[in-house]
Order: C-alpha cells, then sequence, then structure tokens
C-alpha cells in the first residue's frame, strides 16, 4: 500500500482527505495545536513551520504521495496576523515543495479561489491573480514559490466547502445549521458568490489530481450561490421552517479581511479530466442523516 502524507489533518479538509485516502492508502496526517485521532490514519505531532522537524518527517514516513492542506485559511486572521500566518502558507508550502522535489514525490497544494478580486468571474486557470485580502496574498505567493521550486506539483484551488467533520474541526454547515435550529437569526451575504463543493467532491478532486500532469486545477461545483441564497437551500433540504435568516451586504458586517465579491471557479478544465460535481441539493441530502449534520 502505497504512503500518503497529508498535513493539516486535524483541520476540516485534511480530515476528510484523510478519512477518505485510509481505504487505500497507508496514510500519515500530521497535526500541532490541535490533537487529532483518525481511524486507521497515522497521525503525527510536528511543527511544519519547523524546517529540521519538516525535514525529519519526510525522512521517517517515505511518503510517495503528499497532499499539503495545512494552512493558517481564516482571511481575518491572516489580516491581522501576516507574519505568523505567513510562516504556514508561503514559506512552509515552499519548504514542502523542496522536500518534495529532492525526493520526486508527487505533491498537491491546497489553494484557494480568493485568489482573485471577484470583479471578473468565472474564474479560469489562466485568468492573472488579482487578490483582496492578505490570505489571498499569501496563497499566491505560495503557488508562485512552489511552482517554480517544483513543477511537478498540482496547485488546487478549492472554493468554500462543507460537509462532514471530526470532533477538532467543522465546515461553516454545522453552525449554520446550530443557528437555524436553534432559531437564531443568520445574516447572510446576497452579494458574495462561490462555487461551493461539499468535502467528499473535493477530496476526489484532489486524489484526481496527483493522478493527472502537474498543473493548476479549479476544483469549483457547477453552480454559483450566494451565501443567502445556500443558506435558504440549506434551510429547505433539511426542513427547517422556522430559519432566521437575513440578507444582508459585505458592506454591513466589519470585517479585518476585505472579500472579493464573485470568485466563482470554472471547472470546465478539471471536468475533462474527470472531476464531477454533484448539484448542491443532493450533496446536502446525502448529508442529512449523519450524527455530525444532525447535532
Amino acid at each position: 500500500m502505497n504512503r500518503l502524507l497529508v498535513t493539516g489533518a486535524s483541520g476540516f479538509l485534511g480530515w476528510n482527505i484523510c478519512t477518505v485516502t485510509s481505504k487505500t492508502w497507508k496514510v500519515f496526517g500530521t497535526a500541532f495545536s490541535t490533537p487529532a485521532t483518525i481511524p486507521n490514519v497515522n497521525i503525527v505531532n510536528v511543527d511544519l513551520t519547523d524546517f529540521r522537524a519538516l525535514k525529519r518527517l519526510f525522512h521517517d514516513v517515505r511518503p510517495d504521495a503528499v497532499i499539503h492542506a495545512a494552512a493558517a485559511a481564516n482571511p481575518n486572521f491572516c489580516q491581522t496576523h501576516r507574519t505568523e500566518s505567513y510562516k504556514i502558507n508561503v514559506d512552509t508550502s515552499f519548504n514542502i515543495a523542496g522536500l518534495c522535489a529532492d525526493g520526486n514525490i508527487p505533491c498537491v497544494f491546497v489553494s484557494t479561489d480568493l485568489v482573485f478580486d471577484g470583479l471578473n468571474p468565472p474564474y479560469r486557470e489562466t485568468d492573472p491573480v488579482c487578490p483582496v485580502n492578505v490570505y489571498g496574498e499569501q496563497k499566491v505567493s505560495a503557488e508562485e514559490k512552489i511552482r517554480k521550486s517544483f513543477p511537478r506539483t498540482v496547485v488546487c484551488r478549492m472554493p468554500l466547502m462543507f460537509g462532514h467533520s471530526g470532533t477538532t474541526s467543522t465546515s461553516f454547515l454545522q453552525p449554520m445549521l446550530r443557528a437555524m435550529r436553534k432559531g437564531r437569526e443568520l445574516h447572510l451575504f446576497t452579494d458574495e458568490f462561490r462555487t461551493p463543493i461539499s468535502a467528499k467532491t473535493a477530496v476526489s478532486g484532489l486524489l484526481l489530481a496527483l493522478r493527472k500532469t502537474p498543473d493548476i486545477l479549479h476544483l469549483g461545483g457547477n453552480e454559483r450561490i450566494s451565501r443567502y441564497d445556500f443558506g435558504r437551500l440549506v434551510a429547505g433540504v433539511f426542513r427547517i421552517e422556522n430559519a432566521k435568516l437575513t440578507p444582508c451586504r459585505e458592506k454591513d458586517i466589519v470585517m479585518a479581511a476585505p472579500r472579493p465579491p464573485d470568485v466563482s471557479l470554472d471547472n470546465s478544465k478539471a471536468s475533462r479530466l474527470g472531476f464531477s460535481p454533484l448539484p448542491l441539493e443532493k450533496e446536502l441530502q446525502e448529508l442529512k442523516d449523519f450524527p455530525d449534520i444532525c447535532l
């Protein structure tokens, strides 16, 4: 069984990657500030920003492939903690690519749709990047450094994601559902558009990327939707009749990091390779009866 190294196993996406791949790979997942326990996954406690520790990790694990999902992914945190977030989002990503280059190890780097300014959607892989916040800037820097260091890396730009979660992190769906079920008012943007996918679909796209020619891939869903309309869809699928959803605009909410209005991704390139997102309503229907969603 081939050995897969997944960084950020305690995070939402990393947990899902580990859970899915553990059926067909010998998986090693990294965690540090937040401990993680995943069945059939070897969790390694390591500070990825420590290059010596990172180099020792590669020596001990001897991975056949790497999916680098660890990141400081909260745009507001990155905006106010630039130095700290740069270490993990840029420096560590560059170091991982370098170690993969040393061993000629296939590598997938998880990037974001926030590398764009949101003014000319839908975005293809060849469109120029133009981030509006620090998180997007850091991901652009990481993409450039990684592809220069190790062209064999596949850069996967990911959209908003939702779905199953472990005990250490959740997607935005779980707190949204809890608020709806308790009758709390939710203010949701009508002027922020994304192309969301489930974690299950995201993992399928990342594994597809491992098997394909190194490049940049956009793994967005097939439906462009606002936060507000996504909330309405969730309320309908989960039959929450008392959901209090209040439409608002981005300018109505004070945030540290500016947000682009529409970073919808064009997934036609990935689709030609076999990437096939389900309709959002079907993705949500498939989640209805699972404990981590129903809580």
